[in-house]
């Protein structure tokens, strides 16, 4: 019988094992651990970049990573509010959800959304396991603001749930819903669900898929993305409005979850190939990573050695870190 002879060259052959061995350390330091991924963005709308990201979960999972996602659904839901002819209204960048349309959320969230990413995943193995925040009340809210309708603000998580099926190797899949502290349903914020969640279960990492490389000091330049920042001047950048408005339910995930003890947050772009395997896995990583303190800059689980390279990427911040340094020891 006669088999294909691998004709690249030596150098490629050469490389792919370069690159096994970067991750070696990193693999070594994350088996275990739990790690809750937002997905979201054009990762979530494109179905080729869906398939990627599901399958780069599903890696992480056979190498020993107890993944979480959490995925809200707004493209999909504002798609089917406009068939359904209902109004389709933002308010301080939140969505006006009426009891029908948050029937529709609910629809859409639950049973289009979710079985996407379920099946997507489940293509490789009978992995993931689909759960709504009503689902044994593991997300619970009340009304934010009566003008948003059925828009809640979280209140507490019941995180049995998702411990046993992490307990038991699957990877749950959870959709932005809560049950309302009066009974009803609400629509919640996405990236503070993932927060939440990740303080809830003791996570060790919480990373945001999204559609921009990461967090800027400025997004209007390009050169100014922040490859890392402490918990005081994410706190500092939400405070005094130094962030797009986009990100700014991200850094108030971010800033729960380390609060609650979560090791690191990571801002990163999802249309980036296999950008969750970059910044886990690799030296240099691909986006933002926030630290609890200025002293957790310097050490991570991983080998110091490692970690110094990827910090060492830092763009000096010389704007943001002038208004910091005023606002920590005035003049």
């Amino acid at each position: 019988m006669k088999y294909a002879r691998d004709t690249r060259p030596n150098g490629a052959s050469t490389q792919s094992a370069d690159v096994l061995v970067e991750a070696l350390p990193w693999i070594k330091n994350i088996t275990g651990k739990t790690v809750v991924i937002k997905y979201g963005g054009s990762a979530m709308v494109d179905e080729k970049l869906r398939a990627d990201v599901m399958s780069d979960i599903v890696l992480l999972k056979i190498i020993g990573v107890n993944p979480v996602i959490v995925h809200g659904g707004g493209h999909a839901i504002t798609e089917a509010m406009e068939r359904f002819q209902l109004p389709v209204e933002f308010k301080d960048g939140q969505r006006v959800t009426t009891d029908e349309a948050m029937d529709v959320v609910r629809t859409v969230l639950m049973g289009k959304v979710n079985q996407e990413l379920i099946e997507a995943m489940n293509e490789h193995g009978n992995l993931a396991v689909g759960v709504s925040g009503n689902d044994a009340g593991t997300i619970v809210a009340e009304q934010a603001d009566p003008e948003l309708g059925r828009v809640g603000r979280i209140t507490r998580i019941n995180s049995m749930l998702i411990d046993d099926l992490v307990a038991a190797d699957y990877i749950p899949v959870v959709a932005s819903i809560a049950l309302g502290e009066d009974g009803g349903c609400y629509n919640v914020n996405a990236d503070m669900v993932a927060g939440h969640i990740a303080a809830a279960i003791g996570a060790h990492k919480v990373i945001f898929l999204t559609d921009v490389d990461g967090l800027y000091e400025d997004f209007q330049d390009k050169d100014s993305l922040i490859s890392n920042l402490t918990l005081f001047e994410a706190q500092y950048m939400v405070e005094n409005n130094v962030v797009s408005t986009g990100m700014i339910p991200k850094l108030r995930s971010c800033i729960h979850a380390l609060n609650a003890g979560v090791f690191r947050a990571h801002i990163i772009n999802g249309t980036t190939p296999h950008a969750l395997l970059l910044e886990l896995l690799t030296n240099t990583g691909v986006g933002t990573t926030m630290h609890s303190t200025e002293e957790a800059c310097k050490f991570d689980a991983h080998p110091l050695g490692n970690f110094a390279s990827k910090l060492s990427e830092n763009r000096p911040r010389p704007a943001l870190d002038a208004r910091i340094n005023q606002e920590r020891w005035p003049l």
